[in-house]
Order: C-alpha cells, then sequence, then structure tokens
C-alpha cells in the first residue's frame, strides 16, 4: 500500500515540514508529504482542524461554520486513493434529491432533482426545446469538466509552458476561454428561472457572469451531473477525515498553536517560531490567507506580494453568516435552498463594481437537519444563513441584524411563517470575523476572483521565488477557491516543495 511505502520512505528520509495552518490545503499538503516519507509538523491556531470547514457547537447544535455544498466527489475519492483509502472509510456521503430548491419573486419554488433525467423535464416544462439544448450544454461542460481534472488543476501555475501541452492546446477552442458563462448561457436559454439555476454558482466562483470565463460551466456539470452530496455529521467530518489520513500518513497536528515568524537563512527558510521559540524546519508550507503569511510571518524582502498587489486584484465575496438554532422543525424548508427573488446582477454590481452592502440580496439557507438529526436537539432545527457581500465593508452589529430581518422575513414569505419566534441560538459571523480568524485580506471568504487574468498560471505563485523552500497552498493561489480546490492545491503544493528535496509525490 502506498501508506506502507510513505512509512518505509520516513526511515531513510530526516528532512522536516512544517505546515503552518490545518485548513484543507495544508492538511492535503501535510498527507502527501508524510506519506512521501518527510516527517511533517502542522500547525493551526485554532482548536480543530478544517480552517473556513470548521465546525462549533453551542446549546447543542452543530454547525459547519462555512462550506455546505459538497460537490466533485470524484477529488475527495482521489485523495483518499492516493494512499490506499476510500472516502467511505472516513465518512459516510448521502446524495440529496432534491438537490437543492430555488425560490423566485413569483412565489413559485423550483425543486432540482438528483437524476439528469428529471431535470431535462424540468427545462422542458419551462421551455420547450430546451432539454435537448441542455443536453448538449452538459456535454460540452462534461468534456471541459474532465480535461481540466486531467489536463488544467493539477498543474502548478508556474510557468506559460504548462498551456503548451499538446492534449491541452487541442482542447482550449472548446475551453471557450475567452467566451463567459453568461454569453454560454443565454444562447441556449431563455427562461428567467433556468438562467438563474445555471447562472447562480457564480456566487461561489465570484465574478460577474459576464466577466467569469466560460471554461467554468464545468461547474455546471459538477452540481448538476455529479450531484450535490451531504457528509454525514457536516464537512465537520471530511475535514476530521482528511485531517485523520494526514495523521494516520505519519503527519502531527498541535492545535491551538499559533505562528509568530518564518525564520529564514542567507536564501533558505531555516524554520518557523511558535510558543516563544524558534523551532528547525527543512521547507515550510504557508497554508494560510497567502497576503497575511507573507505580510505577517515574512521579512518584506523575501515577500512574493505586496500591498499594491492585492490591491489590485479581483476578490471574491465576503459573506454575512448566521447559525441558527429553532426550537422547531421546519420540514417544508429543504436541505439547500437559493433565495432569488432579486436580481443577480444587481447583486453582483453591489459587490464587484460599488462596493456597498446589497440594496436587494440573494441569499442561501442550508437546513442542515433536513438529511442529519444529529446536528440538532430532537424536534429543533439547525439553519445557516449565507448571503454573499462585497470585501472589505464597514461590518456592525446593527448592519448584520438589519439583514437578518430581511432574510427572516423572505423566509417567513417561503414558509408562512415566522422562525424568529422559535430561535434558541443565533450567531453572526461576518467580514470582521474572517479578517480575525484567518488573516483573510479585507475579510474575503472565497479567495481571487475566477475571471480569465486570475485563472491558471494568472494566479498568485505556489513558490516563493526567493526561498525556494518555502511553498504556499490554498485559495488564493492554483487552482482556486472551494474545498476539492483546497484539496488539490495542498497536492500541488507538496509535489512543489518535495521536487525541491528530489523527491516525487505519487
Amino acid at each position: 500500500m502506498k501508506r506502507q511505502k510513505g512509512q518505509a520512505n520516513r526511515m531513510q528520509n530526516n528532512k522536516q515540514i512544517a505546515v503552518i495552518g490545518a485548513g484543507i490545503s495544508g492538511l492535503s499538503a501535510a498527507a502527501y508529504l508524510a506519506n512521501a516519507g518527510f516527517q511533517v509538523d502542522i500547525y493551526e491556531k485554532h482548536a480543530s482542524p478544517g480552517g473556513r470547514a470548521r465546525q462549533f457547537s453551542a446549546a447543542g447544535y452543530t454547525f459547519d461554520m462555512g462550506p455546505s455544498w459538497y460537490w466533485m466527489p470524484d477529488v475527495f475519492e482521489r485523495f483518499f486513493q492516493d494512499f490506499g483509502s476510500r472516502v467511505s472509510d472516513w465518512y459516510r456521503l448521502r446524495l440529496l434529491d432534491p438537490a437543492f430548491e430555488m425560490v423566485f419573486s413569483e412565489g413559485e419554488t423550483l425543486h432540482i432533482p438528483d437524476d439528469f433525467s428529471g431535470l431535462c423535464r424540468l427545462f422542458e416544462s419551462r421551455e420547450p426545446g430546451s432539454a435537448a439544448r441542455l443536453a448538449d450544454f452538459m456535454r460540452l461542460a462534461q468534456f471541459k469538466y474532465e480535461r481540466a481534472m486531467a489536463d488544467v488543476v493539477y498543474k502548478p501555475g508556474l510557468h506559460f509552458t504548462e498551456l503548451l501541452d499538446p492534449k491541452l492546446v487541442s482542447a482550449v477552442l472548446r475551453f471557450q476561454l475567452f467566451s463567459s458563462i453568461r454569453r454560454q448561457v443565454r444562447r441556449n436559454f431563455r427562461h428567467p428561472h433556468l438562467v438563474a439555476l445555471m447562472e447562480f454558482p457564480i456566487l461561489f466562483l465570484g465574478a460577474m457572469p459576464a466577466s467569469t470565463p466560460a471554461l467554468y460551466t464545468l461547474m455546471n456539470y459538477a452540481g448538476l451531473k455529479l450531484g450535490t452530496w451531504y457528509p454525514e455529521g457536516g464537512f465537520g467530518a471530511v475535514a476530521k477525515g482528511i485531517a485523520g489520513q494526514a495523521e494516520r500518513n505519519g503527519a502531527r497536528i498541535f492545535y491551538n498553536t499559533e505562528i509568530r515568524r518564518i525564520v529564514t537563512r542567507g536564501n533558505r527558510v531555516t524554520g518557523i517560531e511558535a510558543g516563544g521559540k524558534v523551532i528547525p524546519y527543512d521547507g515550510v508550507v504557508a497554508a494560510g490567507d497567502y497576503s497575511n503569511m507573507e505580510a505577517s510571518l515574512l521579512p518584506a524582502e523575501f515577500r512574493n506580494y505586496g500591498k499594491e498587489y492585492w490591491q489590485r486584484k479581483t476578490f471574491a465575496p465576503s459573506c454575512l453568516l448566521f447559525y441558527l438554532g429553532l426550537r422547531k422543525t421546519f420540514p417544508s424548508l429543504g436541505h439547500h435552498t437559493l433565495f432569488f427573488e432579486e436580481d443577480l446582477d444587481a447583486h453582483a454590481l453591489d459587490i464587484y463594481k460599488t462596493p456597498v452592502w446589497p440594496s436587494k440580496p440573494l441569499f442561501y439557507v442550508c437546513r442542515t437537519t433536513a438529511s442529519d438529526k444529529t446536528v440538532a436537539p430532537v424536534g429543533h432545527d439547525n439553519l445557516f444563513l449565507l448571503m454573499p457581500v462585497a470585501t472589505g465593508l464597514s461590518d456592525s452589529s446593527l448592519t448584520r441584524e438589519a439583514y437578518f430581518e430581511l432574510m427572516a422575513n423572505r423566509i417567513m414569505r417561503r414558509l408562512g411563517e415566522d422562525i424568529r419566534p422559535y430561535i434558541d441560538y443565533k450567531r453572526s459571523y461576518s467580514i470582521t470575523d474572517f479578517i480575525e480568524d484567518y488573516g483573510a485580506y479585507r475579510g474575503n471568504a472565497y479567495g481571487l476572483a475566477n475571471t480569465l487574468l486570475q485563472t491558471a498560471i494568472f494566479k498568485p505563485k505556489i513558490r516563493n521565488r526567493k526561498l525556494p523552500n518555502l511553498v504556499y497552498s490554498g485559495q488564493l493561489t492554483v487552482p482556486g477557491p472551494g474545498v476539492p480546490p483546497a484539496l488539490i492545491s495542498g497536492k500541488v503544493a507538496a509535489n512543489i516543495l518535495a521536487g525541491h528535496f528530489k523527491t516525487k509525490i505519487e
């Protein structure tokens, strides 16, 4: 087994690696490096693994703090299979049907079926002839997804020559890099509900629909064909599974430990400082917020990027989140519900062009108890509310409460009943919390927007230009934001660092 090979390598490899951050990318990097025989220590400032995918418990409820959509299951399976394991060894998955629902201004709710034949029937019922166009659209989206997984996302984004692979060159025209998601969607569909369904991943990709390359229609395939899943126990179970795999491979995790600086000598990293002492290491993976890692842990002369660089970048949104525990269940509310009564473009303009707190926001509700009764007391509901907002806004408790009232009123219209009298636990989380907990640049939640000039080789480099034994992983470098990309980022970073020591990650 590969894990056994890693253990054998460790007997011959005395190179010690520090990973800063037990988020998904840091855990992934640690798992690969430990399996390759390195002695790996992970340092995490919080008390549990996962980074943005952490959980917390209060008043009998367990809440996922960030990610709640389990898409691209093949990426998770591939990660565990690299070590001779399977997803099912660590947590159980449940396929959601309906996958999610969308609430529109006319009072209509679309229930998005899990099976593609049901989705085709839904499209045809709203727009005659659209089912055939959907099938064609999805065939191309599948091609993009499969080619991207095979030829793009596992590349380090270091050199332009990475894009000159013959297989990749032949695919570029079909990737439609210079077209946009908006153009591709609206060329095929006219009904506003269908357009909204096909464009909604934009909220997670972090750009205006007209600014996001049509390459990213691969997300339509990922979500609508590969399925929307729920990991039993929530995303915390995923984080614990990835951490468990890293530990099984030989990595050690030190929680409640904050790194103060990356120690250098000449043109090399020589260790880290934590707890008032310097600990020597042969290499470091900086798996926290890229900009914060450099600004707070490295001398200026060793940083890849300065303040002006980050100011020029287009960032994906931050979020306003509410974690709610209710003394009643609301079974008519599905697991995932998108409230799309307002215009996507208007909300996107308030994020990317103005930027201001949105005047007519879209938002999302996750009722985790629809699929998992273990995350709340018996007879109670567990809700997670998320509203995308611009980064860098002034974030006050009064502003948060005003938007909570807005969302609660729209939920009440959907349910025909007010949830507010049943609240027995409530916590908000937004821009200032992302800064405090993760050092997130301007409080971003999703990293860089996926515009053409912030894709692949145009993302911040995964390797430090002056310190060859320092690499970066996470949502601000390749391949981008999201839990599956974070898993991939960890593997790519591990490969770069292992290569510095003439070791190959399998």
